[in-house]
Order: C-alpha cells, then sequence, then structure tokens
C-alpha cells in the first residue's frame, strides 16, 4: 500500500500504472465509509497477490489531487476509488461497495494468474532471443505462454512471427504456424497484425509448390504483365525473409494494375510494412514532467524512431496507388 502526494503522483501512481493497475483509494479521516472500505481494499490487495497495487489519497491533505481526479469522473464524495492502467484513470466506483462488487470491478481490469504466469513465459523468451539464445527454447516458451492464455495475443504473435521467420529453413513450421493461426484466424478482419501474418503464413505455404526463381525470371522476361508469376517471386522472397525485394516485385504490379485479383498485391505489400513496423515503446509518464504538475491522463506513447526504409516504400505504395 501506497500514501500518494503531490511529490510522489508521478512516479508511484502513473508510472507505476505502467506496470501493473494501481486502484487509488481516495480517503478523508473523518469518513466514516472510507474506514469501512480500507480493510477490504487491503484484504483484496493481499488476495489477488501483487496482480494490483493499492494506493491510498488523503482528500484533506491533497485537494488537488481529489479535486482533478473527481471532476473528471463527475464525482462528489467520497470514498472514490479510480482504478490506473498504463498511466490513465480508466475507471472507477464511488462508495463503499461489498467485497464481491469490488471483485467484480476488479476482475475487468486486473490480469488473471493465467494471464500473468503467461506473460512470464513470453518474456522468458524474449530474453533468450536477446540473448542470442536457442531457438527451439524460445519458441517453447512462447508456445507455453499461448496454451496457459489463449487470449494473449501478443505472445500468439511473437510465437507465429518466430516460427514464419524459419519456415524457409524447415517446412514443419509452416504447419505449426498454421495450427497456431486457425484459433484467431477470425481476427484478421479487425487486427492488422492478424492479418499480415495471414499473409506472410500463406506466402510460407506457397512456397512448398513455387516454381524456381530461375523459372520465375524467364516467365517475367517473356511477358512483364505474368503477375501470377511476379506474385508467386514476391511470396518466395517474402517467405525466405527478404522482405523489401518482395515489396519490390509486388510494386511492378500495382504499377500495371492496381486492381489485380481484388488487389491482392497492394495487400500483401500492407501486410508487410506491418511486419517490418515496430511497436511504440511503452509510454513513461514520469519522465520529463514539471515537480508539482498533476498530468492524470499519463504521458502520450513515444513514437518510434523513423525507419528510412520503411518510409521509403511507404512512399513508393503511395506513388504507386496515386
Amino acid at each position: 500500500m501506497i500514501d500518494i502526494t503531490i511529490q510522489n503522483f508521478e512516479t508511484e501512481l502513473i508510472g507505476a500504472s505502467l506496470r501493473q493497475p494501481v486502484l487509488l483509494d481516495i480517503w478523508a479521516p473523518w469518513c466514516g465509509p472510507c474506514k469501512s472500505l480500507s480493510p477490504v481494499l487491503e484484504k483484496l490487495e493481499a488476495a489477488y497477490g501483487g496482480r494490483f497495487v493499492l494506493a491510498k489519497l488523503n482528500s484533506d491533505e491533497q485537494p488537488e489531487i481529489a479535486g482533478q481526479l473527481s471532476q473528471a469522473f463527475g464525482v462528489r464524495s467520497i470514498p472514490f476509488c479510480v482504478l490506473f492502467s498504463q498511466g490513465q484513470p480508466v475507471d472507477g466506483f464511488v462508495g463503499a461497495l461489498p467485497e464481491s462488487e469490488i471483485r467484480k470491478f476488479l476482475d475487468k481490469h486486473v490480469p488473471s494468474v493465467d494471464a500473468l504466469e503467461s506473460d512470464a513465459e513470453a518474456a522468458e523468451a524474449e530474453v533468450l532471443l536477446a540473448e542470442g539464445g536457442d531457438l527451439d527454447a524460445a519458441l517453447a516458451k512462447l508456445q507455453e505462454a499461448v496454451a496457459i492464455d489463449p487470449a494473449n495475443d501478443a505472445a500468439r504473435i511473437d510465437y507465429l512471427k518466430l516460427l514464419l521467420s524459419d519456415a524457409a529453413a524447415d517446412p514443419a513450421r509452416t504447419e505449426q504456424a498454421r495450427a497456431a493461426f486457425e484459433p484467431v484466424a477470425s481476427k484478421v478482419l479487425l487486427d492488422s497484425r492478424f492479418a499480415a501474418i495471414e499473409h506472410w503464413l500463406k506466402a510460407c505455404e506457397a512456397l512448398r509448390e513455387a516454381r524456381p526463381l530461375a523459372t520465375l525470371d524467364a516467365a517475367i522476361a517473356a511477358n512483364k504483365r505474368d503477375f501470377e508469376a511476379r506474385f508467386e517471386r514476391a511470396q518466395v522472397l517474402f517467405a525466405h525473409g527478404d522482405p523489401t525485394a518482395a515489396m519490390d516485385e509486388l510494386l511492378e504490379i500495382l504499377m500495371r494494375d492496381k486492381a489485380w485479383n481484388q488487389e491482392l498485391a497492394r495487400k500483401t505489400y500492407v501486410a508487410i510494412l506491418e511486419l517490418m513496423t515496430k511497436p511504440a515503446p511503452k509510454a513513461d509518464a514520469a519522465a520529463g514532467a514539471a515537480k508539482g504538475t498533476l498530468e492524470l491522463t499519463g504521458k502520450a506513447a513515444t513514437a518510434p524512431a523513423a525507419d528510412p526504409v520503411l518510409d521509403q516504400y511507404r512512399r513508393k505504395l503511395s506513388m504507386a496507388l496515386f
């Protein structure tokens, strides 16, 4: 349990919520319901085993913080609890609710035990890869992460990417990737990450029956509008881990026929761009904040450094399309 003040607001509340949810209990010494709620919250913090942190704020001693939060949520009474996650206040409740109701509230926002175990396995895989460790060991960690928590999309995507990055050398990886992808195949319409993975998976599957590059080059030399051969060549390059060469081939199609095969060339090109784009780093809510100021919504996520290759190929796509 942490007592929040104007001095530690940024580090102990905003910054801490980037690592795990923080429940802020706004109370006052004269408030009867606050006194009855406090032991319930402390009991739940222990019961949840570190899945969230309980923080307390005395509204009499810290009126500026309490006032801004109350205004933000349109609340005029205490006890008032606010759940912070990823540097922002995301939800809250008012009054000394029964323990069962508070559990329902927490369960909407606090990661499950399975989710934490899954994240831990994925983190171990990341460490293995960063240290140049065994690929099979990292894959096993990610596979376990997905098995523990099938809803862990980040771990599943990392697992799929690692499988497909080795698929050209080991065709069995493609079959493993297809099995891991099928449970989330419906997400391709809503999530560009899974849509991109699907295109990569199809390229790896097409590799089994693809013609040799020399044969494809001869077909293209004989007919520059042989889009089937150009797309097949792009898929071979894509599957072999040469994304820019694959996009160059796709551009040749786009410059001649943007709508070919229901815009398959454009969709594949966009998928490669998505796969090459590094995710934005998490916000550092505490960095750069002026002492004594409040930033209740946290800091905006830091934009990733510009990638000149990505920027170049985005421009090429725009020129081909427009």
